[in-house]
């Protein structure tokens, strides 16, 4: 080992380890609580944490935050109308949806109430409407309102002639993804929250009034465990207790058309639920694209994000039901993401073993929930642990500066202050090489093409990183200071340069 810019990087024959992944076992260290996975609910769970005087480990599987279930979804915040009356979904999604404002403020993270549109097409299917309006009320859901297809389509002209009414939800939100999470990470990071990545745990062992966590760096030791591992919750839970819960890895397919066709609608559009989820919806994100999906497919892979050619046409089929003119050739890209659906049809939040917490099956609403799942479990892990408030405890955090969300006059200091700001890599969405260093150099940094793009946005647009890729791989080499072959899209195995022609 050889210290460069004080980071520590391992090259080997066979592998390349970046800064803060040493796969070598690690100096023992015994913390009071670990959370297992770094996905939304890991990451709002650790940020709650870190309001306690206690030393607080997350650990992650994959080479960054937000590379599960969180990276892939449909970025919206849900209302609350749809779950069970009672259920933990309900009250983690009505209270976390409430929270989401205050929030995205604190984290720097993209959000907007745009409301949402709930499309019934058949009159015999009103009951099943009132239905879902009488469930949000009970759930406490605000300013629910039933609208006939034409006062709907007042509100949405693109909405389809078939529609016959539509519940309408003006608190449902849109969010982006990727900066909630890392909000929630860089601020638990900056509350001294410690992350390991490339560091899955192998195995749970019980002694001594602690946990001994097997990991792929070594043994750790801790207090308490908090087990929000997504997909693989059950196999975690199954390592110390008997089995108790089953995770069905669900996989959603979207297409994601260009900004273009951003404006089609201004609300997300949803079609009645069903026992598969709420349906193939149409709908704006923060950034000014336009989403189609999910479908809904249980799988056996835990691991399988594949796009299917029937599963595609079935988006673009359902959706022409919801509004008028799908811009079908708009799309700029297509990706699935795996939603962790337990067999208890609600959350799992909860204390298995003494000091043993877990966070499992969360699937939608999981993202509009996380804010409210991140107290629910600290508070429960605080009181168990005998935790007090830290006073110094900072909730704020500032995100990647993006270029283009300033004015001119803004861009022109930014510019002075840093030439490299002057300097667009990506062209399609005006992302400067300003913004990329930032996202390798702050805390919890890009390590990785996928990184950077979810910092930053850069390989997002039309092209689809087809033009400044090669750019973005340069400058993480420098900034990384390590040799073009080992610059990786995401995980071990992404490799994209493996040697000179010449």
């Amino acid at each position: 080992m050889h210290p460069v810019r004080d980071l520590l990087i391992m090259i080997s024959k066979d592998s390349i380890t970046y800064p803060g992944h040493a796969p070598e076992e690690m100096e023992k260290k015994r913390y009071d609580a670990v959370v297992i996975g770094a996905g939304v609910t890991g990451s709002a769970i650790a940020r709650e944490l870190s309001r306690y005087q206690a030393e607080i480990c997350v650990l992650e599987k994959g080479e960054d935050v937000c590379t599960g279930t969180s990276k892939a979804n449909s970025a919206i915040v849900h209302g609350g109308f749809d779950a069970k009356t009672g259920s933990l979904k309900a009250k983690m999604n009505v209270l976390g949806n409430r929270m989401m404002t205050q929030v995205a403020e604190e984290l720097d993270v993209p959000f907007r109430r745009n409301g949402a549109f709930v499309l019934c097409f058949d009159e015999n299917d009103m009951p099943a409407l009132n239905e879902l309006y009488e469930r949000g009320v009970a759930n406490g859901v605000e300013n629910l309102k039933i609208l006939i297809g034409d006062e709907a389509r007042e509100m949405e002209p693109a909405l389809s002639d078939t529609v016959v009414a539509a519940l309408f939800c003006p608190s449902s939100g849109i969010v982006c993804p990727f900066e909630l999470t890392l909000g929630f990470a860089e601020n638990a990071e900056k509350n001294g929250v410690e992350f390991k990545f490339e560091c899955g745990v192998q195995n749970i062992r019980r002694e001594n009034d602690l946990y001994i966590l097997e990991t792929e760096q070594g043994e750790i030791e801790t207090r308490a465990v908090i087990n929000a591992a997504g997909v693989h919750a059950d196999e975690i839970h199954d390592m110390l207790l008997p089995h108790a819960f089953t995770i069905t890895p669900r996989r959603g397919e979207y297409c994601l058309c260009d900004k273009n066709a951003g404006n089609l609608v201004d609300k997300t559009i949803f079609q009645l639920p069903t026992k598969l989820g709420k349906g193939i919806l149409v709908t704006p994100t923060v950034h000014g694209n336009l989403l189609l999906g999910p479908t809904a497919e249980n799988i056996e892979d835990r691991e399988d994000t594949a796009t299917t050619q029937s599963g595609l046409a079935f988006v673009l089929e359902k959706a022409g039901m919801s509004v008028k003119n799908v811009p079908s050739r708009q799309i700029i890209t297509s990706f699935s993401g795996l939603r962790a659906c337990a067999d208890r049809g609600d959350f799992i939040l909860e204390e298995s073993a003494p000091n043993f917490f877990e966070a499992a099956g969360i699937e939608s609403p999981g993202l509009t929930s996380a804010p409210a799942i991140g107290v629910y479990m600290a508070e429960m892990a605080a009181k168990a642990l005998g935790l007090t408030k830290k006073e110094n405890f900072d909730p704020v955090r500032h995100g990647v500066v993006h270029l283009n969300s300033l004015s001119v006059e803004e861009r022109a200091e930014k510019i002075r202050e840093n030439p490299l700001y002057g300097s667009i890599v990506c062209r399609c969405e005006t992302i400067s090489e300003g913004e990329i260093v930032d996202a390798i150099r702050r805390p919890l940094g890009a390590k990785t093409l996928d990184g950077v793009k979810r910092r930053t946005r850069a390989g997002m647009g039309r092209c689809q990183a087809g033009f400044c890729s090669p750019r973005v791989m340069d400058i993480l080499a420098r900034e990384l200071n390590l040799p073009l072959t080992a610059i990786r899209k995401n995980e071990k195995g992404s490799e994209i340069v493996f040697g000179k022609t010449k």
